[in-house]
């Protein structure tokens, strides 16, 4: 696969085949991805939990709100949760911001799962202090995002955009949309 192809595979996936675990190594492999992507200052402030434990994954997914725009649906169903989590933190002992770095780690993760036949899903609408106490989490450890994981349950098209309309919406076979501005209204040229 090609960059270009793992970019188009690589959408936001929020229902999963919940049973189909993650093994252990192919997790290492995903937070090795963020370990190897470059860090604003070199610094490298990010931290990494990784839960594949289902009583302990049980305890995260409520903490998380799932798709914004689809204001009726409260999240995957039982037996279509993730399969894994990756959180991402910021070790503010060693910086106090993250730059971007956050979103170059969650990319280069996802970039990797889609490689080894995952899907993710960022989450950053996230009840931190709830999650911070659920993990049990050293004060030195800010809690950023979640990166929800597993093998994809859903179809995730990407559509062109059409005036204007940038929300992502579901049909009712349950084919998730997501509209993308054209290649040429993006590029501005002098």
């Amino acid at each position: 696969m090609d960059v270009r192809e793992a970019l188009i595979r690589n959408r936001s996936r929020r229902r999963f085949h919940q049973e189909a675990a993650v093994p252990e190594a192919d997790l290492r492999i995903i937070a090795d991805a963020a370990r190897l992507s470059p860090s604003g200052r070199n610094i490298q402030a990010l931290k990494f939990f990784i839960s594949k434990d289902r009583d302990l994954n049980s305890r995260i997914f409520p903490t998380l709100a799932w798709a914004g725009y689809l204001t009726d649906w409260p999240g995957p169903e039982e037996g279509e949760r993730p399969a894994a989590y990756i959180i991402q933190m910021l070790d503010t002992s060693i910086a106090a911001n993250i730059l971007c770095d956050d979103g170059i780690t969650a990319q280069s993760m996802l970039l990797q799962a889609v490689e080894l036949g995952y899907g993710g899903c960022i989450i950053a609408a996230v009840n931190r202090n709830e999650l911070h106490r659920i993990l049990e989490l050293p004060e030195h450890l800010r809690i950023l995002n979640v990166i929800a994981l597993g093998k994809p349950k859903e179809t995730v098209v990407i559509e062109d955009m059409q005036d204007g309309q940038f929300k992502y919406w579901r049909t009712g076979d349950g084919i998730h949309h997501v509209p993308k501005r054209s290649l040429d209204e993006i590029i501005v040229i002098r």
